[in-house]
């Protein structure tokens, strides 16, 4: 990982709302979980793919390329489509997820991740 999620204090202050992820250009990007496929394009210069899942989360990814189309279904793992170059000085891909229609929450959370503990010394 390159760069971790930040919360913002409040939804219109800084923060960093996913996590950047290692990732060469031209590499194939694919789906977290299953969903529908809500926005293929570009926002502020950048190519999206953002996916709309069934516990209402949606996830999105940039800079991608997408080569799924709108309202397409996508299952986990599906390869939706390949990194672009970095625009804004970050190399590799930016992985972020939202509920609630403005609440951003770090998609890591979303991974079926072991759970490492710690033995005291």
């Amino acid at each position: 990982m390159l760069r971790g999620f930040d919360a913002p204090e409040q939804k219109w202050s800084p923060g960093h709302r996913g996590v950047d992820m290692a990732l060469s250009v031209g590499s194939p990007v694919v789906a977290a979980e299953d969903g529908k496929v809500a926005f293929v394009g570009t926002v502020a210069g950048k190519p999206v793919v953002s996916i709309a899942h069934a516990d209402g989360v949606r996830t999105t990814y940039q800079p991608v390329h997408g080569s799924v189309k709108q309202g397409q279904e996508v299952r986990e793992g599906q390869v939706i489509g390949r990194l672009g170059n970095p625009v804004d000085g970050y190399p590799g891909l930016h992985w972020g997820a939202l509920i609630a229609k403005d609440t951003y929450i770090d998609p890591l959370t979303l991974l079926n991740m072991p759970v490492i503990r710690l033995k005291p010394l």
